[in-house]
């Protein structure tokens, strides 16, 4: 991975030497375009190692300590307001709507619950959000 100090010393480099060789006021058109091809050049190079830095950074993203599944069973279990102020229903509604689902034949997928399924649903009807912050609570 190359190192942006080596690479703005050498962008220093070429312009210095540019304008060691000519008069700031004598630039020839030649020199410019060499200066304006280093700095696309070095500009392509940041670029490069900005994009590909989430490639080789494997610093955890959705790194909570609760799990889609262990969000809803804290919901279920705590208190009363909490489940209807995240899921916008509260703790029978959401009872009669998972048995609602499975009467009409929906069933858990491989990884993910039933209760899991609605309360993706629910929490992302009520509070609106995107998927990326959605699935800070639902890994």
């Amino acid at each position: 991975m190359p190192d942006y100090q080596l690479l703005l010393q050498h962008m220093n480099m070429i312009s210095n030497d540019i304008n060691d060789s000519s008069d700031e006021n004598d630039l020839k058109e030649e020199d410019f375009i060499i200066e304006a091809a280093a700095t696309t050049a070095i500009s392509a190079a940041f670029a490069i190692i900005d994009y590909s830095q989430t490639y080789y950074d494997k610093t955890p993203y959705h790194d909570s300590t609760l799990t889609g599944a262990a969000w809803i069973c804290e919901l279920l279990n705590g208190h009363p307001k909490c489940i209807h102020k995240q899921l916008g229903v509260h703790k029978h509604i959401f009872q009669a709507l998972i048995l609602a689902l499975q009467d009409a034949g929906y069933r858990r997928s491989k990884f993910v619950t039933l209760e899991e399924q609605l309360s993706i649903f629910l929490y992302t009807c009520v509070t609106g959000l995107s998927l990326v912050h959605v699935c800070e609570h639902f890994q």
